[in-house]
């Protein structure tokens, strides 16, 4: 019985708006549920007003047991910033990455012992997560990449060898994590981009991997959707990985920043990413083990 939330965004007192309305009371300065777990998809820093705040909420609930918290591509970030390898961050700190990252630097400033201390934690979320029941990850779900995921890290975190070697543009591990926290991309056609949310001219579309491409446009796949995408065919040789089928069980992920009010995608796809800190919604599914999910299981705010 958990209550999956998506990308918070450091929009803290709309998590408590939202744990509350889904009946968390704080105890002990602990937000809890007499029947329920909190179940965090990841993307917890940068952008929103109260970082320290969600961060406190987040990790208070995991380490008390009353929730489960995943890594998401900014967590990732952040620990690629802040680590050096050969003298050089892992992440460069140039221009774009320090404006992505500089509102969670500004909120520590002053605080920096215990932002090193979020750090360290940032360690312990995994990358993923699958019961018998359920899936759940940041971005993208695909069998075959966390299958080796799991064989190469021999379990579902990181650590600083494997965080310096997925940092490598071109290994395989750096391959698998992009996927994994960011989703699946595909080329344009040559000189064709558009522009993001946040104005980055982008040649390569995310997709919604859980599609079969076959015979469809660009825009009918892109995740998100956004008009300038071009509608024209996706070509036969493209490479997508494993598509998640309608067979498979229920998928819970974040990361996409959809738009409008939150529903379920498939009966077994739900992404909980509606766009907090675009004036969009912060949004949660509260799962009972169906197999077929249901759009008036969301609650949001």
């Amino acid at each position: 019985m958990f209550d999956f939330i998506g990308d918070v965004h450091g929009y803290g007192l709309k998590l408590e708006a939202l744990l509350k309305k889904l009946g968390y009371q704080k105890v002990n300065g602990v937000y809890k549920h007499s029947e329920r777990k909190a179940f965090f998809l990841g993307d917890y820093i940068d952008r929103g007003p109260e970082i320290p705040l969600t961060l406190q909420i987040v990790r208070s609930m995991v380490e008390s047991g009353n929730a489960l918290a995943l890594m998401g591509n900014h967590e990732y970030n952040a620990l690629a910033f802040e680590n050096i390898f050969d003298g050089k961050p892992l992440r460069p700190h140039i221009p774009r990455n320090i404006n992505q990252y500089q509102e969670t630097l500004d909120q520590f400033a002053h605080d920096r012992s215990t932002y090193e201390s979020h750090l360290k934690w940032f360690f312990d979320l995994p990358l993923f997560h699958q019961t018998e029941d359920f899936c759940a990850v940041h971005a993208c779900w695909d069998t075959d990449q966390v299958s080796a995921l799991e064989k190469y890290l021999n379990g579902v975190q990181l650590d600083y060898d494997t965080l310096v070697e997925s940092s490598k543009s071109g290994s395989r591990l750096h391959e698998q994590i992009e996927v994994t926290l960011k989703g699946k991309e595909i080329d344009l056609p040559e000189d064709v981009f558009f522009r993001d949310k946040d104005n980055n001219k982008r040649t390569r579309v995310r997709i919604k991997w859980w599609k079969d491409p076959s015979n469809k446009t660009f825009k009918e796949i892109a995740l998100p959707y956004y008009e300038s995408i071009p509608n024209v065919l996706v070509p036969a040789y493209s490479d997508f990985g494993t598509i998640y089928g309608l067979e498979e069980k229920p998928v819970f992920f974040g990361h996409y920043w959809l738009k409008g009010q939150p529903v379920i995608q498939r009966e077994n796809i739900c992404c909980l990413d509606f766009s907090v800190a675009k004036e969009g919604h912060l949004a949660a599914y509260r799962f009972d083990g169906e197999q077929v999910l249901d759009t008036d299981k969301i609650i949001y705010i």
